[in-house]
């Protein structure tokens, strides 16, 4: 069994980004179990600064489940953000992007929605995403790991392969099934 490292808490220089959250909305980020919801969602600031705030979220969202999956959720739901912030338009100035939590009676569905390919990406006319990492064990390798991970350890993922607008999903059961993370 792997070894967890807990969510750090929200950090003092984050309190800027919680700042701009309408009071009504806070609880969105407090990490305690949320009040009961089908569907939650909120605009990140396409910054770095914004990644605090996205894991606040995420734990938050499966904060009712046991330490593994929350941990586990927010692990794969920040590699989503951080694509969007270093892989799309998402990331430029004065943009954003939006991660959208569905929880069900098997499990919470993650959908991470970006502005599309930067005009610096390579002509490759879009299309689906692949968790193949170019060289190496996808999962040790230094860079390019996000969507192995995505791939390896949620249930079931997948985009939906328009460049202007991107969505990337990925659903993880609460039994985990389908996921190689009980046996990692």
């Amino acid at each position: 069994m792997p070894t967890l490292v807990p969510v750090p808490a929200l950090a003092e220089d984050t309190q800027s980004v919680l700042a701009g959250v309408p009071d009504e909305y806070r609880h969105y980020f407090n990490r305690r179990p949320p009040v009961p919801y089908t569907k939650r969602h909120w605009e990140f600031p396409g910054q770095a600064r914004s990644m605090p705030l996205v894991r606040s979220f995420l734990d938050t969202c499966a904060a009712a489940r046991e330490g593994d999956y929350r941990y586990l959720f927010t692990l794969l739901g920040t590699e989503l953000a951080t694509n969007a912030l270093r892989h799309s338009r998402s990331g430029e100035e004065g943009q954003t992007f939006v991660l959208k939590v569905t929880r069900a009676a098997n499990g919470l569905t993650l959908v991470c929605r970006d502005n599309g390919r930067p005009t610096r990406s390579l002509p490759d006319g879009g299309g689906l995403l692949s968790a193949e990492v170019p060289t190496g064990d996808r999962l040790t390798a230094e860079s390019g790991r996000g969507l192995a991970l995505v791939d390896s350890f949620a249930t079931a993922w997948g985009d939906n392969g328009h460049p202007s607008i991107r969505k990337v999903w990925f659903h993880l059961a609460y039994d985990m099934t389908g996921s190689s993370w009980p046996a990692a």
